[in-house]
């Protein structure tokens, strides 16, 4: 089962680096700060972020072991401190959180406070007092009938709350569930996803807690990476899977008015 996941994650890499390579590239580079890096969407993200030009430092706990590509700049550091982002965020314009307790469960309640809560506090704290210029955040799709997921989502929409408080700049992505290696059973429910966006009373909430692939998802994060926004935007699923039209047309006008 671990060499198939393997052979899945490297050939959905390939073909999203294939897909990346084949957009314009915007004419600016933004320099990243990601926090919670070398999870399952973080090591996604990272090759992508190199292709499309931009400087990526990628903050691990201290003795971590992570495999990440050699162009990133590693640094080690406390995800639930502020200090060791005060310390290591410049000179970052974007950053971009990712921390967060994997695989969700109502047995998780806690640690869903004590380390995705505590770790979006410090962070925005961070960020406020040195002014970075773009905050980023995977959240999730809300409000929701799922009484299971029900603390998840209350602390994720109580880290949306602490980052706007902060009056940072920021995207704020709510994806439901990301579709990919290891995550595939999901398409199963594709047919009635289908049939619930075409109903009226069940379109809302269909479209609201859509599947998206994790090649939309890196999508909206680089489109997210390179159209920084003044105040806050949150792009939910729809926007998310139109991610790539939008990374494109943005890239293209970009290069377009850029002298040379």
């Amino acid at each position: 089962m671990g060499a198939y996941f393997d052979v899945a994650a490297s050939i959905s890499d390939i073909r999203l680096l294939l897909k990346v390579k084949s957009l314009p590239k915007s004419a600016d580079f933004r320099r990243v700060f990601i926090a919670g890096g070398t999870g399952y969407i973080g090591t996604a993200l990272l090759p992508i972020l190199l292709e499309r030009g931009h400087r990526v430092r990628v903050m691990v706990r201290p003795g971590s072991k992570a495999q990440l590509p050699a162009e990133c700049e590693v640094v080690s550091g406390d995800p639930l401190d502020a200090n060791s982002f005060r310390q290591l965020i410049r000179p970052t314009d974007t950053f971009i959180h990712l921390v967060g307790v994997a695989h969700p469960s109502r047995a998780k309640a806690a640690a869903f406070r004590a380390i995705d809560l505590v770790s979006v506090r410090e962070a925005a704290s961070a960020c406020s007092e040195l002014g970075v210029q773009h905050f980023i955040y995977l959240s999730v799709a809300h409000p929701a009938p799922l009484g299971i997921m029900k603390n998840f989502i209350a602390v994720r929409a109580e880290c949306e709350r602490t980052i706007q408080e902060r009056h940072l700049n920021c995207t704020i992505l709510q994806p439901w569930y990301v579709l990919g290696p290891g995550r595939r059973w999901p398409y199963l429910l594709l047919p009635f996803y289908k049939v619930a966006e075409w109903l009226p009373f069940t379109r809302d909430a269909a479209l609201r807690l859509g599947l998206v692939t994790l090649d939309e998802l890196i999508l909206a994060l680089i489109d997210a990476v390179e159209s920084p926004v003044q105040g806050t935007r949150i792009a939910k699923v729809p926007e998310i899977r139109n991610a790539g039209v939008h990374l494109s047309r943005e890239a293209a006008r970009k290069t377009t008015l850029t002298p040379r």
